[in-house]
C-alpha cells in the first residue's frame, strides 16, 4: 500500500521529483507494516516536503496491477498548502525538486496511470466525493 497528498492550487497541482529513477510523484510513499495509510500520508508528507499536514479527506483508492505485487494506492486532500508554500523543504536524499504542474502537463511529467490517478483525485476534491478506481479509472462512486 502507498498513500500520497493531493496539494491544489487552481488548475495546477504540487509534483515532486524523486532522485531515484528521475521520476515526478505527489508527495508520498509506502504505508509501513502496522500503520494506516492517513498516518503514512502524513509521515511522507512530513519526510518529503518538511509540511506537517494530516489528511482532510480520502480522495481516491486505486488498485494497481503489478508484476511485483498488486499495489492499493490512495490519495488524500491535505488542505491548501498555501503560505506553507515558502516552509517546503526537500528530504534532498529522495527528493531533489518540487513544482506547481498544470492539468495540461501531466503527461509530460508522470506515467499515464498517475495522470489518471491524479486527474481522478482533482476531480474527487473539486466534486466533494470518494472515488475507487482500477488501474486509474473510476469503478465506484461517479
Amino acid at each position: 500500500m502507498a498513500a500520497g497528498a493531493l496539494f491544489v492550487d487552481g488548475d495546477r497541482v504540487l509534483l515532486v521529483r524523486k532522485t531515484y529513477g528521475n521520476r515526478w510523484d505527489l508527495p508520498g510513499g509506502y504505508v509501513e507494516r502496522g500503520e494506516s495509510p492517513a498516518t503514512a500520508c502524513q509521515r511522507e508528507v512530513l519526510e518529503e516536503i518538511g509540511v506537517d499536514r494530516k489528511p482532510v479527506r480520502l480522495l481516491v483508492s486505486d488498485w494497481a496491477p503489478n508484476e511485483e505485487g498488486d499495489k492499493v494506492l490512495y490519495v488524500f486532500s491535505c488542505g491548501n498548502i498555501g503560505a506553507d508554500e515558502h516552509a517546503i523543504r526537500l528530504d534532498g536524499i529522495e527528493l531533489d525538486l518540487w513544482e506547481w504542474v498544470s492539468f495540461e502537463q501531466l503527461a509530460d511529467y508522470v506515467i499515464p496511470r498517475l495522470v489518471r490517478r491524479i486527474t481522478r483525485a482533482y476531480e474527487a476534491h473539486q466534486n466533494g466525493m470518494t472515488l475507487y478506481l482500477e488501474h486509474g479509472e473510476v469503478v465506484l462512486g461517479a
